[in-house]
């Protein structure tokens, strides 16, 4: 096992608060247990790690958040797991080889607090680097049987700003549009409302031309716009 994998089990252990885990799991409706360490205390302690067992290259990266991740105990590893993917010394090593593994994250996570992070802070930096390769993984997940896969393809572009591929996310909401699934219809309109800080306009019109939206992604979607 990795030296940094067996330390940051070992802080993830000493720093365990039973009654705070306890509450974390209730919140996150999580099957898996927690530790109850709070992300102030995690980012800490995987500053401290990485310090101490820099990582060499993207092999010795990947090898270490897999572990980290599969043989997971505790729902902190697999934050610590996502957190040590997007530290900054690692970022270069971010390039579309990572998709499979994201995907089998999102997949095998199967939970908002996951897919959040990974759609909207690795899938979508990616997809505005290399859009080329990665938009017709995006594309696929449109309509995949996965609904995680399905709202990463909606609010993976969630930071892109004036960047956001509009036929994409237009693709992405309409083909989901019909859903009943809660946070699909909740994506939608996260999407939505965070493009409108963008344009305005653009989201009010797509609003009016899709009556079809849920009454849950139509609040959401204007809820910042002025009536």
């Amino acid at each position: 096992m990795h030296p940094i994998i067996t330390r940051l089990r070992t802080d993830l252990a000493a720093c365990a608060d039973p009654v705070a885990a306890a509450e974390m799991q209730r919140y996150m409706k999580s099957p898996m247990p927690f530790r109850g360490v709070p992300k102030p205390a995690r980012e800490r302690l995987l500053k401290a790690a990485v310090a101490d067992h820099p990582l060499a290259d993207a092999a010795e990266l990947d090898a270490v958040v897999r572990e980290l991740w599969d043989a997971a105990r505790f729902r902190e590893e697999r934050y610590l797991a996502l957190s040590l993917s997007n530290l900054r010394r690692h970022a270069a090593w971010l390039d579309p080889t990572w998709i499979p593994l994201l995907e089998h994250w999102i997949v095998t996570g199967a939970w908002w607090d996951f897919t959040d992070e990974i759609a909207s802070r690795r899938i979508g930096p990616l997809l505005r680097a290399h859009p080329g390769t990665v938009r017709p993984v995006v594309r696929g997940w449109i309509t995949d049987e996965d609904r995680w896969l399905r709202r990463t393809a909606v609010i993976c572009q969630l930071q892109a700003a004036g960047d956001t591929d509009i036929a994409l996310l237009t693709e992405a909401i309409e083909a989901n549009i019909d859903d009943p699934d809660f946070f699909l219809r909740k994506g939608i309109g996260w999407a939505l409302r965070q493009y409108a800080r963008t344009d305005p306009n653009w989201v009010r019109a797509f609003v009016a031309e899709h009556p079809g939206l849920s009454p849950l992604s139509h609040k959401e979607a204007l809820r910042r716009l002025d009536p």
